[in-house]
This record gives C-alpha cells, structure tokens and sequence, in this order.
C-alpha cells in the first residue's frame, strides 16, 4: 500500500512538471512571436464585478473593460464561457469566435486557469439570467507559470495559507473580504479620533529603551552608530512626550515587537494603537472606548450586535464596569479586601492552586487569581477597574487607596481587548516604580521595564493630568470578522522558516 502511494506521488508530480512545462512553452511561443504579456504595462480598467453585478439595470447595454484572473474556462465550439475574478468578486464573460476574431479566439482557447486578462464587451444577461460580458476584446496581461489550487476544494491547508497568503486571496473569498474589512476598521477609526480632535504620530521604532510595557523585546545593532537597540514593545513613553509638549490628544496606530510565543491570539509582531489625552482620567478613557467600539461596529458591521465564534455580543449595551477585587469576589466569593498581608495572600493562593513566585506580593496574587478564575467568564463586554499597583508600573495611585491604581482592562468574549491609565504624572513617584521595576528584573522577571530618563526629565517639565489607553487593533478585527485566530487577521503573520 505504502508503495503504491509513493508510485501514485511520484505520477502525480511528473503530471504537475509537465503542467509547468507546458505554461512555459506557451509563454516562451508568445514571446517568440512578438507578443510577451509581460512587457504590457497597462490596461484601462472601467468598472469591477460587482459594481455590474449590483446595479444591472444602470449598466445592461453599455460597453465595459474588466480585469482579473481567469478562474474558470467552458470551452465549447466557436463560443465559450470564462470568470474572471477581480478586487471585488467576478463576473462571466461571453467569448465568441465571431465577435472577438479567429485568432484572438485561438489564443484565448491556449490561456490557462489563474492567467490575469482584460476583457472589453457589453453587458448582458444570459438565457439562464446569469448577469455577464458579451466580449469584444480579450487581452492576456499576465502569464500564470503556477497552478492554483482544485477551485472547489481551494486552499485548505492552515499552515499553507499563511506562508502562501496571495494564492489563500485568490482561492478564498471570505478571507479577502476579512481583510478588506479589516481595512475598513482601521479607517473607521481614525475617522472616529480625527472628529474628536485627536492628531494622528508617528513615533521610533528602533529605540535604545523599550518600555511602557511588561514584555522581552527583540535586540538588533544600528552600524552607523556603533550601538545596540531595541524594537519597540509599546507606544506610549514617546506619546506622553508628546503631551508634555502640549499636544493634548494624540494618538499612533503601528506595528509593536515583542519577544514572547505564539498563539490564537498572540504574535511577536502586531498592531497596537494607543492614544493619550490630556485634561482626563480613565473615566473618560471609558467613554471613549465604548463610544469607539459602538461606532466602528455599527459603520463596519452594521450593527452593534455582533456574533462571535457562535455567541451574540452586544456592544450596543452600556458596558459592565467591575473593579478586580469585585470581580473575583463576584465569580469565586473570595473577597481580598479581608486579605491584609502578603503572607495571607500566598497562603490562599496554596490553598487554591494558584501558581506564584516567590518575588511576588499581595497586589501580583490579586492580578494572579483575577487571570485563573475571573477571565474566562467575562463574555460581555466589561470594564475590570482598580488593579493592584504592582502589576502596573506607570499608572495614576487611587487617591482614597494608594495601593490600587486608576486602571482598567476592557474583557469581551474573555479576551483583554484594551488597557488604560490615568497616567502617572509625578516624576518622583514614577522614578520609585522604575526602581521597582529594576529590582523585579534583578530577581528574574525579563518582562519588566527599566529605567527611561529621558522620559523622567519629561515628566519634571510637567505633564498634565491624562487619560491613556492601548488597543490591540488585531483582537478588535477578529472580533468584527469572527476570526478565531490571530492569523487569521494578519496578511503575513509570523511562521517558522521551512527547512531546507
């Protein structure tokens, strides 16, 4: 048995070659004869697919020029049928030996699936009411040497689809419309912020301190200075920076590096926005955030309540806003307020399974038992307020418990889909957390922040009081296209080198 699939392999390659071979005969005939279509530089493209398709009576009659590729070909006689698949979708085109000529006809029999053409005609309907293009011209603008996957079984293969995201474009239809979508949620966006006064920036990737958040990043060397530097693990010292110069609403949409692993929602490269406003405080990063997240669904979706992996979201709803202890006590019936001492804490955390290290205090115990039994039932949308101060570095203390800090995390379908402040604008005070953070990463944690003095001299300028917060953009996007991985939403994402 184990033979004959070797044997059934080994024909199944020698057919492919020689399917190879045969494309590139024809292209090497075309070029012999004067006609490459590679030296053809443009073709004058009047109207997509679907603009036809949408609005037949506007356009049954006239004369249109399409373009795409050829994803499908019925062959009969002196007339035949070919789809043509453009940005939007596709139409079929009606290709008559009498209407585009004998020898164009001849060629256009010799063109293969996934050959890129150009096709001029009139619009009509067939027999069967097909909305199509009666041809009068057929050009070939791009020759495929490659063969496209099996059209109705397409590009199943995961790992394929990422490494081959052009060929996953052209097989799969929903996965073009995602990120078409995903477009649209960008610009939804940015609109949104534009009207409300913010300025869009542009900050360094290349850094020589990557802080504003807890995680490893990626090293590299800047030869024309001699120095070692990191990317960028956040947004946000650079932003602030910005607010003490007096840009009071600011905000960067761009690409973040961090040195971490890969899974359904994590990959080492992703797109980040953050955004900082002056004269606020997490409060208002709350308003804003369920202001922004009802408006982009509503302009993208077309409505606010959405369907996630076979769930309903309603995004229209006010959302819950729980603070992390009430969150725990609401979901375990611990209640932490009654938890005093480090040593209690870690005592509750043996008895209930909770994994700690030994550097860790009270406050990291709280974020600990928070992230094992809280998370996975925050479905709805819901904003956890008022975390510990240890596990959040650069953030405003509340004034009335100086051991909890003005902070929340936005958790729909159990998934943090943002992260505000009310930023700390005390210099003295943040020098104390970066001190902090450095004993941290003396005891072993890689992820924790080092100190920034360029950004404490910013900070004794004087910066206002602000309201900041950071989006993962991605999880967003596979919220509003029901994408259940992260790769799924990312053109290019990160794969392991095939071996050679």
């Amino acid at each position: 048995m184990a033979e004959q699939q070797n044997q059934g392999q080994q024909n199944q390659q020698q057919d492919i070659g020689q399917l190879l071979k045969v494309r590139r005969e024809k292209l090497a005939e075309l070029q012999a004869a004067g006609r490459d279509p590679f030296r053809i530089t443009k073709y004058d493209v009047t109207v997509h697919s679907t603009d036809v398709k949408d609005d037949y009576e506007a356009w049954e009659g006239r004369e249109v020029s399409v373009a795409g590729r050829m994803m499908s070909r019925r062959i009969m006689g002196k007339a035949s049928f070919c789809n043509v698949q453009d940005l939007k979708g596709n139409i079929q085109c009606y290709v008559a030996r009498d209407n585009i000529g004998e020898e164009p006809y001849k060629d256009f029999k010799k063109l293969d699936i996934g050959d890129i053409i150009g096709v001029k005609g009139t619009v009509f309907k067939t027999k069967t009411g097909e909305i199509s293009i009666h041809a009068s011209s057929l050009v070939l603008l791009s020759k495929s040497l490659q063969i496209l996957p099996e059209k109705y079984h397409g590009l199943t293969n995961t790992d394929m689809r990422y490494r081959q995201r052009y060929v996953d474009l052209i097989m799969n239809e929903d996965v073009k419309k995602t990120f078409v979508m995903r477009s649209k949620i960008i610009s939804s966006i940015r609109r949104y912020l534009d009207e409300q006064g913010f300025l869009e920036v542009e900050t360094p990737m290349l850094v020589a301190n990557a802080g504003g958040a807890a995680a490893r990043p990626f090293e590299t060397h800047y030869n024309a200075l001699d120095e070692d530097v990191k990317l960028r693990i956040s947004l946000e010292l650079y932003l602030k920076r910005l607010i003490v110069g007096g840009m009071e609403r600011v905000y960067e949409i761009g690409r973040v590096f961090r040195n971490e692993g890969l899974d359904t929602r994590h990959n080492p490269e992703f797109t980040l926005m953050e955004l900082y406003q002056a004269y606020t405080d997490y409060y208002g990063m709350m308003d804003l955030t369920e202001n922004m997240f009802r408006h982009v669904a509503q302009e993208v979706c077309g409505t606010t309540t959405i369907t996630y992996s076979g769930v309903e979201i309603d995004l229209g709803k006010p959302f819950e806003r729980l603070t992390m202890t009430d969150a725990i006590k609401k979901y375990t019936g611990i209640d932490f307020e009654e938890i005093k001492t480090t040593e209690e804490a870690k005592k509750l955390a043996d008895e209930k399974g909770v994994h700690y290290e030994a550097r860790h205090v009270r406050g990291d115990i709280i974020n600990l038992f928070f992230e094992e039994f809280v998370e996975e039932h925050l479905i709805q949308p819901t904003f956890i307020m008022d975390h510990p101060v240890e596990v959040s570095p650069l953030t405003k203390r509340k004034p009335d418990k100086p051991e909890l800090v003005e902070r929340f995390e936005l958790f729909i379908y159990a998934r943090e889909m943002c992260n505000a402040y009310s930023e700390l604008n005390d210099p003295i005070d943040q020098r104390a957390r970066f001190a902090a953070q450095e004993e941290a990463f003396a005891a072993g944690d890689e992820e924790a922040n080092h100190t920034d003095e360029d950004f404490l001299n910013a900070l004794e300028i004087g910066m206002p009081p602000t309201g900041g917060i950071g989006y993962g953009i991605d999880r967003l996007v596979m919220l509003l296209t029901d994408s259940p991985a992260i790769r799924d939403v990312l053109l290019f994402p990160t794969m392991k080198s095939l071996e050679k």
